[in-house]
């Protein structure tokens, strides 16, 4: 099977941390696990500054789109800045040929220059969103999420937001578990829907509450099978409905039904890639209840149906 080919963008003042998270997933993780082939590029090969203080080698020129299935714009020097002619016209044809663009954290930027973005949904970096909606008033700007996927052009938000990204990417390249098993590679979150906030008061737990909560948060991902409410959980560690409520999206970064719905259409679609269990089966383990309101769910949050998905994740 021919390698998925994925080019990276490098430019002079590059953040090392924004570059090295789509090398981290795509390049190093589980080597010779994933069939990938990573190509750092520059508008310009040659010698780039980081904002680090230190420089890289770039060897590959804007050339190595000409193939790649993929092309990641890592981030942006500068957001006030147009990039240049060159590159942009590189990411219309990459583009046009059936490439998937993805601009993480002020990438977003790059790819709102070329135009594609136009009439279609996106995401920056919080920080930069009032100033990327005055400058692209034509791109549906969402400001309050992780990332967005929006067929072939994908944007994300800041730093840690890229790595959802990417792992996204890779969960539709070759399913849920092995983009699983890169997570634990990197020590990060397996699954963040890219609808959830961008901003999260309390990433990690830091009160006896909040512990509980995230043990509580383990025992309901191993028994989805079972009716979830939030009173039944707030119950479950002696909260009162309020409190529990604020814990949980400080903890989380979005509601109970929601993060619930997301867990439950993660683990159907690892059992939809790994096992041969049937439709009705799945909807009951990953606690749907009926295959109708499986379908449901995934048909609009995934735009297909778990049958097709299955289908479509063997082609791959």
């Amino acid at each position: 099977m021919q390698p998925h080919r994925v080019a990276v963008i490098a430019f002079d003042q590059i953040s090392p941390f924004h570059l090295s998270v789509p090398c981290l997933v795509f390049g190093e993780s589980l080597p010779g696990e994933l069939n990938y082939q990573l190509l750092v590029c520059a508008i310009e090969p040659g010698r780039l500054r980081t904002t680090a203080g230190f420089e890289l080698t770039v060897e590959h020129g804007l050339e190595a789109l000409c193939d790649a299935q993929t092309v990641i714009v890592p981030s942006w020097h500068d957001p006030s800045e147009r990039p240049p002619q060159a590159l942009l016209d590189a990411l219309v044809a990459a583009h046009e040929r059936g490439a998937q663009l993805v601009g993480l954290c002020l990438g977003a930027f790059v790819l709102a220059e070329t135009g594609l973005l136009n009439g279609r949904q996106a995401t920056t970096h919080w920080a930069w969103a009032q100033q990327f909606a005055e400058r692209f008033p034509a791109v549906r700007l969402d400001a309050d999420v992780l990332y967005v996927d929006d067929g072939k052009l994908l944007t994300s938000a800041g730093t840690a937001a890229g790595i959802d990204c990417c792992l996204h990417l890779l969960r539709q390249h070759y399913g849920a578990k092995a983009a699983n098993r890169v997570a634990r590679h990197l020590v990060v979150p397996p699954h963040r829907q890219g609808d959830q906030a961008q901003f999260i008061e309390q990433p990690l737990p830091a009160t006896a509450s909040d512990g509980r909560l995230s043990d509580l948060l383990y025992w309901v991902r191993a028994n989805l099978d079972q009716a979830h409410s939030l009173d039944s959980l707030a119950d479950k560690v002696l909260m009162s409905r309020r409190s529990f409520t604020r814990h949980f999206r400080q903890l989380t970064g979005t509601t109970v039904g929601d993060w619930l719905l997301a867990e439950r259409l993660a683990l159907s679609q690892r059992l939809l890639e790994s096992t041969e269990q049937p439709i009705d089966r799945i909807a009951a383990l990953a606690g749907f209840g009926s295959s109708v309101s499986l379908r449901f769910h995934f048909g609009r949050r995934l735009g297909l149906s778990p049958s097709r998905y299955r289908q479509s994740f063997r082609e791959r």
